[in-house]
């Protein structure tokens, strides 16, 4: 499919009525988001490439904060199982994920202006969703081959147009944010994962290299432990995590976008926050163990890929 517009079609140009409702829009912004970034937010282009758990999580905080133009992309459709955590309503079910973020985007702000790519990251698309955007937010699916390649592709382009990327990682109650800001960065991935890597690693392997080991739960250790071996097995993801990438990431949309810096990398887990202070020291315990009775498969994981 072609990539298709959604709302205004000028670019520039803002009409009286446009203007006053953006104004009283963002009007309780005052006071957080300074005058210089609220400026930032309203003349900036934002691609949200994929939209389901982390990129959709993005799209209606960059809206409500002033974001009113956007290019969104995604080849997915929305499932019933999707619903404990993405921004869709059961009438979404096999919708795509991109037309229902347009949606999502109109619905707050009538007068943005949204392109949408149903085919999500292509060799065809790239250049056209990359070329207008001020800042990525990388959503794109890591469960197969071919999403990582798409994701690697995103990543060359950015690095190459030198624009900042936003991006995150769901595990358990741990929600894994990381900036490459590619103003600065001049490697895809700062140079951690190649598009060698991707043809000649499992999804397992490149997780790894994605994901510094410190930042990965006890639970999600325990899970990736009881499941490595499954070729079916899907990550756990809940509402509240997800929900916690467009918390960090809106925010530091606003920062990059008015030129300021950020943290490369920043991780939150929701479960040890919430949890006593009893609980939450058994759990850092725990940890350590968990990590221990990983290591041993996981080496037999790698040696066995070693020999193919």
């Amino acid at each position: 499919m072609t990539p298709h517009g959604i709302g205004r079609t000028d670019d520039d140009a803002e009409s009286v009525p446009h203007s006053a409702f953006y104004e009283e829009l963002t009007i309780r912004n005052t006071g957080v988001v300074r005058a210089g970034a609220q400026r930032a937010l309203r003349r900036a282009t934002v691609l949200v490439a994929g939209c389901g758990s982390i990129g959709g999580a993005a799209v209606e905080p960059l809206t409500r904060l002033g974001v009113q133009r956007f290019l969104v992309a995604d080849p997915g459709t929305y499932e019933l199982n999707n619903l404990n955590r993405q921004s869709a309503v059961a009438a979404d079910i096999g919708q795509n994920k991109a037309a229902g973020a347009g949606e999502r985007i109109m619905a707050i702000n009538p007068h943005a202006r949204v392109t949408v790519f149903t085919e999500g990251v292509t060799s065809e698309t790239v250049q056209r969703l990359t070329a207008p955007a001020q800042l990525i937010i990388d959503g794109v699916d890591v469960t197969t081959g071919e999403g990582w390649r798409a994701k690697h592709l995103l990543h060359r382009v950015a690095a190459q147009r030198k624009v900042p990327l936003i991006t995150g990682w769901d595990m358990a109650g741990t929600q894994y944010v990381r900036c490459y800001d590619y103003r600065r960065i001049r490697e895809p991935f700062d140079g951690d994962i190649t598009l060698a890597d991707i043809e000649r690693m499992d999804t397992w392997d490149l997780l790894r290299r994605a994901v510094p080991l410190r930042r990965v739960p006890a639970e999600m250790l325990a899970e990736i432990r009881a499941n490595h071996t499954k070729a079916d097995y899907s990550f756990p993801q809940v509402a509240y995590t997800a929900t916690a990438f467009g918390v960090l990431s809106s925010y530091m949309a606003v920062r990059l976008l008015a030129g300021a810096p950020v943290r490369q990398e920043i991780s939150v887990d929701v479960h040890q926050l919430a949890r006593p202070l009893g609980p939450r020291w058994l759990n850092r315990l725990r940890r350590p163990v968990e990590l221990a009775a990983l290591v041993p498969p996981m080496l037999r994981l790698v040696r066995g890929a070693g020999r193919h």
